[in-house]
């Protein structure tokens, strides 16, 4: 397990009795069952504590969590048929982002992610996540196949923003995002998005300007990362802490505030202490979201979109 800063005394607790279980196993005369039992009670207790009281440059910090599940994990527990769709037909492929033809409880649709990767390697192949014009265009190819064939598309947002690096401003990435977050508009099937992680600026936007947007308890989606507003702000990035406050990032300010419809319960903990549920209910919320616009025309779907994204942030004005 991999604890975050605000975790160790977490992780000292269900070291010590891990350590225990450990000793009893060398030396089967020991009896620490009860010792254990009480470190664990006492570990759920603090575990508990810690999650109710979240602040919101630690939900960044559970949103980073390179335990939770991934794109490529959501596609592998729920979707089947999965084909995919590689290169943009221009330039390369971008690893940053899967996409691809696959069937959702045996429907036909299209889906999109970010990957980021899971381990060292992964994570350089996959570049963290942060996509280069290539894989916003192979995106865009993939929504208009989508939108030939009248197929739902389903995206899953985890990124910390399109990646900034020189040869890709030189490929058009400003362009790449902004016609990807067009063809969002353009496209007269239902489209759903979960954040799954990050949501980090044009990036995530690009893929998030769906019909329905649901986002994990404990993600977080905003026009920058704290450590970067925070430097722009105030000229010293460890001021993040103050900069998430302000940036209004978590799920229970955007849904207060109309940018997302939905907040997906995560398990005690957060997503990656039990990836298997969090994937279940990412699941069922995708098929509730899917259900909403089963009956609606193209044109309906293409109005209520763009009045949703014209609207955004009025519930929480008005209030």
């Amino acid at each position: 397990m991999h604890y975050l800063d605000f975790e160790k005394p977490l992780a000292e607790i269900e070291g010590k009795a891990e350590e225990l279980r450990a000793m009893a196993k060398v030396n089967e005369e020991m009896d620490i069952e009860a010792e254990a039992k009480a470190l664990d009670a006492k570990a759920d207790g603090l575990l508990k504590d810690l999650y109710s009281k979240l602040t919101p440059w630690r939900k960044c910090q559970v949103a980073r969590h390179p335990e939770r599940p991934h794109c490529q994990d959501y596609i592998e527990a729920l979707f089947t048929e999965y084909t995919p769709l590689a290169g943009d037909r221009n330039f390369a492929d971008d690893l940053a982002v899967m996409g691809g033809l696959a069937r959702f409880n045996d429907r036909p649709v299209v889906v999109i992610g970010h990957e980021k990767g899971k381990d060292t390697n992964s994570r350089l192949k996959h570049n963290f996540g942060m996509a280069r014009p290539e894989g916003y265009r192979k995106a865009i190819r993939l929504m208009d196949m989508a939108d030939r064939f009248r197929l739902p598309v389903v995206t899953l947002v985890d990124t910390p923003g399109a990646y900034p690096g020189k040869g890709a401003e030189e490929r058009g990435q400003s362009e790449a995002i902004a016609r990807c977050t067009e063809k969002c508009l353009q496209i007269g099937v239902p489209s759903v998005t979960v954040i799954t992680g990050e949501g980090g600026s044009g990036g995530a936007v690009a893929f998030a300007t769906a019909n329905r947007v649901a986002m994990l308890e404990h993600s977080v989606y905003s026009v920058i990362s704290p450590e970067g507003c925070a430097s722009i702000l105030w000229k010293d990035a460890e001021k993040m802490r103050e900069a998430a406050e302000a940036l209004r990032l978590t799920a229970q300010d955007l849904h207060k505030l109309a940018v997302i419809d939905r907040i997906i319960k995560e398990p005690m903990g957060g997503a990656h202490r039990d990836s298997e549920s969090t994937i279940a209910a990412v699941g069922a919320t995708i098929a509730a979201m899917l259900a909403d616009l089963e009956d609606k025309k193209p044109a309906d779907l293409i109005k209520q979109r763009r009045k949703k994204f014209l609207d955004m942030g009025s519930r929480g004005l008005a209030a």
